[in-house]
C-alpha cells in the first residue's frame, strides 16, 4: 500500500460513496463487480427494477394468512422439448374399426340366439352370418395392428386374468369358432339328403344350435372387454371413464346387432330386434351423456373437435334408428333404414370414443390438472 494513500483515507472515501448512493436510491445489485446500479440504470440495461424497500411481497388472494406468496409466474401447460407428458396411443384407425366389428359380432350373436329361441329363422340366420363376418373382420383388424399373424398366436401362450388384452384374446378365440360353426350350420338345407353329406345335413342343425348358444354366452364379454381395455390404459379420458366405457360398448353392440336384424329380417320376425335396439340405445345414450358431463375437464375431448362431432352424430343416429324401429313395425323399408342408422351410430360412437382418448393424451393439460387436483384432495384429507 502506498504511503500517499493510507488505509483510513480509502475507507473514508468508500463510506462517502455508499452514503451518496443511498441518497440517490441505488442498491448494490451491480451489473458488474463493484459497480452500484440504480433503478433507472436497470431500465436502461433492460432489467426489471427492484421493488421499493419495505414493500410487502405480492400475494395470491384467498387462503389462510393473507394468501400464498407468488414466487413464480403461473404455470403454462407446455411439454418437455415439445413432447407430450404422455405418449399418445400408437393404435391406428384399424383398432377403432376393431372396436366396432367386435361389438357388431357380439350383438349379432345375441340376436341370433333370440331368433333361435323364439322360432324366427330369418332373424337367426341374419344374426349368425353377421356374427361370423364381424368376428372375421375383427381378427383381421387385430392381426393387422399387431403386424404379424404369429403375434396373435404368441398371445395365446399364456392366460393372464389381470390383463384385459390377454383375456380379450382368449374371448375372441372362443367366440370365433363357435360363431363360425353356427353360421356354417345355416348351409345345412343346401346339402343333399343322402350319403355322407346327408349325414351332415342332419347333424349340422343341432350342432349349430349348441354353437350359437355358446357364442351368445361369450358375446357379453366380447362386447365389453374392449371398454375395460381402454380404461386400463393411462390415457386420461379413457381411464377416468372406466365405469361408463363398458356400458357404452355393450349398448353400442346391442344396437348394431339390432340393426342387422331390422335390415335382414321381415317386419313380422323383427320383434326381438326392436327390443334389442331400445335396450342398446338406452345404455349407449346414458353412457355417452355421462362421459360428456361427469368427468369435468376430462370430458372436454369428447365434446370438441372430431370426437365431439362423431359422438353427437352417434346420438342423433341412435335416436332416429330407435324411433324408426318403433314406428315402422310394418314397413320393411323404414325398418331397414332404421337398422342402417343404428349401425352407423355404432360406428360413430366407437370412433368418437377412440379419438377422444387420443386427443386427451396429446394435451398435457388433461394429465397435469387432474394430477394436481388429486394431490390437493389428498393434502386436504390429511389436514
Amino acid at each position: 500500500m502506498s504511503p500517499d494513500r493510507p488505509v483510513g483515507d480509502l475507507f473514508r472515501r468508500f463510506r462517502e460513496r455508499l452514503s451518496t448512493e443511498r441518497e440517490n436510491g441505488s442498491r448494490a445489485t451491480a451489473a458488474g463487480p463493484g459497480v452500484g446500479r440504480t433503478d433507472a440504470g436497470s431500465r436502461d440495461a433492460g432489467l426489471a427494477p427492484h421493488p421499493p424497500r419495505g414493500a410487502a411481497p405480492r400475494r395470491r388472494q384467498g387462503g389462510k394468512g393473507g394468501g400464498e406468496q407468488l414466487n413464480v409466474p403461473p404455470a403454462e401447460f407446455t411439454s418437455y422439448y415439445g413432447r407430450p407428458v404422455l405418449k399418445p396411443p400408437v393404435w391406428r384407425w384399424d383398432i377403432a374399426a376393431y372396436l366396432f366389428t367386435g361389438g357388431l359380432a357380439a350383438g349379432s350373436s345375441l340376436l341370433a340366439a333370440g331368433g333361435q329361441l323364439t322360432g324366427r329363422p330369418a332373424l337367426r340366420r341374419a344374426g349368425r352370418i353377421a356374427a361370423l363376418a364381424g368376428v372375421g373382420a375383427s381378427t383381421y383388424f387385430l392381426v393387422n395392428d399387431l403386424g404379424r399373424p404369429s403375434r396373435f398366436h404368441h398371445m395365446l401362450r399364456v392366460a393372464k386374468v389381470t390383463s384385459p388384452m390377454s383375456v380379450g384374446t382368449w374371448i375372441l378365440s372362443v367366440f370365433g369358432p363357435a360363431a363360425g360353426i353356427a353360421a356354417i350350420a345355416e348351409a345345412a338345407p343346401l346339402l343333399p339328403e343322402r350319403g355322407l353329406l346327408g349325414l351332415g345335413r342332419r347333424l349340422l342343425p343341432p350342432v349349430g344350435h349348441a354353437a350359437g348358444m355358446a357364442a351368445a354366452v361369450t358375446a357379453p364379454a366380447l362386447a365389453t372387454y374392449t371398454g375395460v381395455l381402454l380404461a386400463d390404459t393411462a390415457v386420461p379420458s379413457w381411464h377416468e371413464a372406466y365405469p361408463e366405457l363398458p356400458a357404452i360398448f355393450a349398448g353400442s353392440a346391442l344396437a348394431s346387432g339390432a340393426g342387422v336384424g331390422l335390415i335382414a329380417a321381415p317386419p313380422g320376425q323383427a320383434g326381438p330386434a326392436r327390443r334389442l335396439a331400445v335396450a342398446g340405445a338406452a345404455m349407449e345414450l346414458w353412457g355417452s351423456h355421462r362421459v360428456e358431463n361427469r368427468l369435468g375437464l376430462l370430458s372436454e375431448p369428447y365434446t370438441q373437435g372430431t370426437p365431439g362431432k362423431l359422438l353427437q352424430a352417434g346420438r342423433a343416429l341412435t335416436a332416429a334408428g330407435v324411433a324408426g324401429a318403433l314406428v315402422g313395425r310394418r314397413s320393411r323399408v323404414l325398418s331397414a333404414l332404421s337398422g342402417a342408422a343404428l349401425i352407423a351410430a355404432s360406428v360413430c360412437t366407437r370412433f368418437g370414443i377412440f379419438h377422444g382418448g387420443v386427443a386427451s393424451a396429446r394435451d398435457p393439460r388433461y394429465t397435469v390438472v387432474p394430477q394436481r387436483e388429486r394431490a390437493d384432495r389428498r393434502a386436504a384429507d390429511q389436514d
